[in-house]
């Protein structure tokens, strides 16, 4: 390999996605700053309609405030987010920042404090560099493909545990239905946090054995943590057992599931 054609894999191999990942670590402090501002502040809040939820003036000036900081470093990116209406162009970029402003608006509201802002870069559908910032807690989740996954600058690393019996699995009640899996619901431990993404990252560092969501999920509540998962070691799908790929035309996913190899294994097994 000459040395042009060296230099030029080096950098996307290895100095992008960490350049990537700083970016997005920047941004998501400067979304922590907003957040804190409007917190418990009563905002301005509207509701979607069609069962999407509330909308904050926090959510709309964090959107706001990342798509012009991550655009104006990186033009030649791609763009979705859950508060920016979505158009074509994203699907014709390489790579694409995925973008949820306040994963968990309904903790946000109540003054709960475990809501998140996610961010990251996906290139050709796979995720390369991620930010999971819990402005209220001061926690940063950051991770760049290859390169592993931290909390607050330490490496994170998901439980190991082997075994499903006894397992701790987040999620929502409604997963844990008798009709959703095999033989009835699985032994597990069952602990719920409202953001997504705080999930993932949870699994991620092993504080908790696994996770999972059957419904449909956006791509924006995923992406970020997808990535924290998998550069922890752990292993994660869609409900069926196939790999995640994102910047869909539509950008759902059918359901994750997320945790330590083994025990996202035996789940999957377990579900029908």
């Amino acid at each position: 390999m000459s040395g042009d054609r060296f230099r030029r894999f080096w950098w996307k191999g290895s100095r992008l996605p960490a350049a990537d990942r700083d970016l997005l670590a920047s941004a998501a402090h400067a979304a922590g700053e907003i957040a804190r501002r409007h917190f418990g502040n009563g905002p301005e809040t509207w509701d979607k309609g069609d069962g999407q939820g509330p909308v904050t003036e926090a959510d709309l000036e964090i959107d706001a405030m990342l798509r012009e900081r991550l655009m104006a470093a990186r033009p030649d990116y791609g763009w979705l987010s859950e508060e920016t209406a979505d158009g074509p162009d994203r699907l014709t970029r390489k790579r694409v920042f995925i973008v949820d402003p306040i994963d968990g608006t309904r903790a946000f509201l109540n003054g709960e404090l475990t809501f998140s802002h996610s961010l990251a870069v996906v290139e050709d559908g796979i995720p390369i560099a991620a930010a999971i910032y819990l402005p209220m807690k001061d926690r940063l989740y950051l991770a760049a493909r290859g390169q592993g996954a931290t909390r607050n600058g330490d490496t994170i690393r998901h439980s190991g545990r082997p075994e499903l019996d006894g397992a701790t699995v987040l999620g929502t009640k409604a997963n844990f239905a008798d009709a959703n899996w095999k033989g009835g619901t699985p032994p597990v431990t069952r602990r719920f946090m409202p953001s997504l993404a705080y999930r993932l990252a949870l699994a991620a560092e092993g504080r908790f054995d696994a996770m999972i969501t059957l419904r449909q999920a956006w791509e924006w509540d995923i992406a970020a943590g997808a990535l924290m998962v998998s550069e922890a070691g752990g292993r994660i799908t869609d409900r069926r057992g196939a790999d995640l790929r994102f910047n869909g035309a539509t950008p759902m996913l059918d359901g994750v599931l997320a945790g330590t190899p083994d025990i996202a294994d035996a789940l999957i097994r377990r579900l029908v």
